[in-house]
């Protein structure tokens, strides 16, 4: 009984801070609702939108989303759905999610909902701005050694000299993947531990509330990261001032922010017969104050959501899990930075 009620004081704050008709509005502009096959109107966008949210909370496969709205009562409700209403199976979800990503709407969802929590100050406008990465690693990892095919020397006369100078160039040594291997994704080592997936860059306010996100297979060096995150947020929340560890402290992030108007507060980074000075270091440390709390946010999000963990193949695939775990996560801690201002 404690457990439900828990879900169900959660689920009732949520339904009074969000407008969900504005999302719904979203969604409608994408997702064309039609008829099912014995003729009966087709399920709404929001309320599949609802369970995507449901299958990330409570890290959840579409198959086990499907069983919990058919089973708790409280996720019902959520979802808008009377008891005697059919739930939309693990199918249904995988192709709205699959639409959503093509037409790239979970960007707009998260500016949307960022938006809605920027007016109860859940999210700070006009603040500081925090960058981060972290591995999301992929279970579609290759396995086992790779196959190549070696393209056997011409015979004389067999084609036009024209055609083999147009296949020359491709016709090589050609790289098998075996079935079911994610070809997108990257290795990346780390310290001595080699990571296969992908890396996820966000931009959070000081709360650790995350403003915008961004994914790139994980060979990719987090000071590419930095101008796409800023870009990507609402320009209602645009940042004021930019954190981020020594990673950063490239001189293309520098002239950016700089063009852009933003105070840069990017740690310092020593290089080879060049020591960080006293200022520096103490600069360094003042920043570090600041900058832990996206930390917080990765970690929090591990411990909840055991997000760090690819549910999909390819890099939109991956990306959109990366934005619907930015949406649960803001979602999640609203009600209590709600209370927490109340307080003060």
């Amino acid at each position: 009984m404690e457990k439900r009620v828990r879900k169900n004081v959660f689920f009732k704050h949520i339904e009074k801070l969000i407008d969900w008709s504005s999302l719904d509005e979203e969604i409608g502009k994408v997702y064309k609702r039609g008829l099912s096959v014995d003729g009966r109107p087709a399920y709404k966008g929001i309320l599949l939108f609802k369970m995507l949210l449901l299958g990330i909370w409570y890290d959840l496969s579409d198959e086990r989303v499907e069983e919990m709205v058919n089973d708790s009562l409280s996720a019902m409700r959520f979802c808008g759905l009377n008891i005697e209403d059919n739930v939309p199976d693990h199918s249904v979800l995988s192709r709205f999610r699959s639409e959503l990503t093509q037409k790239k709407s979970f960007e707009r969802l998260l500016k949307r909902i960022n938006s809605q929590l920027a007016s109860h100050k859940v999210i700070i406008r006009h603040g500081i701005g925090i960058i981060d990465a972290s591995i999301t690693e992929s279970p579609f990892c290759p396995k086992g050694r790779p196959r190549y095919e070696v393209v056997e020397d011409r015979e004389e006369g067999c084609r036009k000299e024209e055609e083999w100078e147009k296949e020359i160039r491709a016709m090589q040594i050609i790289k098998h993947e075996k079935p079911g291997v994610d070809t997108e994704a990257r290795y990346l080592k780390k310290g001595k531990k080699l990571y296969y997936g992908y890396k996820k860059q966000v931009l959070t306010d000081e709360n650790g509330m995350q403003l915008s996100v961004h994914t790139v297979p994980a060979n990719e060096h987090d000071s590419w990261g930095l101008t796409p995150c800023i870009e990507k947020q609402d320009k209602k929340l645009s940042v004021k001032s930019c954190f981020a560890d020594k990673g950063y402290q490239v001189p293309d992030n520098v002239k950016y922010l700089k063009k852009e108007k933003i105070k840069n507060r990017i740690m310092h980074k020593a290089v080879r017969n060049k020591p960080l000075s006293e200022r520096a270091k103490l600069f360094n440390k003042l920043i570090s104050k600041k900058r832990w709390v996206v930390e917080r946010t990765f970690g929090g999000m591990k411990r909840w959501f055991r997000t760090g963990r690819a549910r999909y193949k390819g890099l939109a695939g991956t990306h959109t899990q990366h934005l619907l775990e930015a949406i649960a996560y803001n979602l999640y801690r609203a009600p209590g930075i709600i209370v927490s201002n109340a307080k003060k």
